[in-house]
């Protein structure tokens, strides 16, 4: 019987440690839940901001209902594109700085959909190793000459570039990377992009909301603006609701419409999603009193932590991998936190490299000092 292949598997599974769960969230989602009827500090979401549950957010999430109904019943092409998804399409465009902006269903979606739609088998793609799976499996969907260069080694990347005789070359980077939190080197990707040619895809679903002027994300981070740039973000993280989108030059996106399979034969979003994420950004846009608070909780943490056996990674956004090592003492280790009404998931292989499971501490805007302190000797006392 194939199932017990399966079962084979998932023994295999279970005995290296990787085996995953889900847990019953009853609450709304914050840095203060209730799981399977227990409360705890949580810091497990992407929720950045704090806005998965703000009050205006749910508000206009019933207004947008009342107004639109509740799904779109169609794909953008044939009729599920509302007044809401162009109106929301305009305002992200201006908010990122390009000239058009598409709504997708996901980020997992948009990476797929741009990739594919914009190259082929007489093309390449040049990938950071520790790129999201999104960007890694679109690549190969796209079939794609994959030529990967080591985290961060741009030295590496230029030489790739100056080696390929492909008729589109395509840089593919997550901007802020989601299991370590550092940020890639954006104005150099940038040169090197204008330099051999290339287009450059930027995955900024961790940093869109959280850096840059008025979060307007990794690019106004570094005040970089080119026409070579596909930027990437998703709106169910620091802007608290769901979706995402790509932004980028007209003919870019005019060709993504036409083109990218994760568009054309995907029902739209509800359309009360767009309504509510107008006011999302105009959250987003204004109150720059959740980014300054993030900032001050994620240099408390790298403060207070005593770090011994384990080891904190370099980085200055609301991702705070503590590496850890095996696998078993990383699930150890985020139980024995849960015991204390803490939530911090264990990341392991195949999500990060083996041999660093780690701790993904995410921090939110929501999330007081109190919590990173409590946090905080909770570890030190386990070390």
């Amino acid at each position: 019987m194939p199932f017990s292949a399966l079962a084979l598997e998932l023994a295999e599974i279970e005995s290296q440690d990787l085996r995953r769960t889900r847990r019953l969230l009853e609450s709304p989602q914050g840095a203060r839940v209730t799981v399977d009827g227990r409360d705890y500090v949580a810091f497990c979401s992407n929720d950045y901001l704090g806005l998965a549950s703000h009050p205006r957010l749910i508000e206009a999430a019933r207004q947008g209902a009342a107004r639109y109904g509740v799904g779109a019943g169609a794909s953008h092409l044939i009729l599920g594109h509302s007044m809401a998804h162009h109106d929301l399409e305009k305002r992200l465009a201006a908010f990122a700085g390009f000239p058009r902006a598409l709504l997708f269903s996901t980020g997992y979606l948009a990476n797929i959909g741009a990739v594919t739609a914009l190259v082929g088998r007489e093309d390449a793609v040049f990938a950071d190793r520790l790129n999201h799976a999104s960007l890694n499996d679109a690549v190969l969907l796209s079939r794609a000459a994959f030529k990967r260069y080591p985290h961060l080694d741009l030295a590496a990347l230029e030489r790739l570039l100056a080696g390929s005789t492909a008729r589109r070359r395509l840089i593919v980077t997550d901007a802020v990377f989601s299991m370590d939190g550092d940020i890639a080197p954006v104005p150099e990707l940038v040169a090197l992009a204008e330099r051999y040619d290339a287009w450059l895809l930027l995955d900024d679903a961790h940093g869109f909301g959280v850096l840059g002027a008025e979060g307007r994300g990794t690019l106004a981070h570094f005040n970089v603006n080119s026409p070579r740039v596909i930027y990437m973000a998703t709106l169910g993280k620091a802007a608290g609701v769901s979706g995402a989108f790509i932004a980028g030059e007209a003919e870019v996106v005019e060709t993504l419409v036409q083109r990218a399979r994760a568009y054309v034969y995907t029902t739209a979003t509800p359309p009360l999603l767009a309504h509510a994420l107008l006011e999302s950004l105009e959250l987003v846009r204004r109150e720059e009193w959740r980014r300054d608070r993030l900032r001050e909780l994620v240099r408390q943490l790298k403060a207070r932590l005593q770090v011994r056996r384990w080891r904190l990674e370099p980085s200055d956004t609301a991702i705070q991998p503590l590496i850890i090592g095996a696998n078993a003492e990383a699930v150890a280790v985020a139980e024995a936190l849960a015991r204390g009404g803490l939530l911090v998931p264990a990341i392991r292989p195949p999500t990060v490299p083996a041999g660093t499971a780690r701790l993904r501490i995410s921090l939110s805007a929501a999330h007081v000092p109190d919590d990173v302190e409590r946090l905080v000797a909770a570890l030190n006392a386990l070390q």
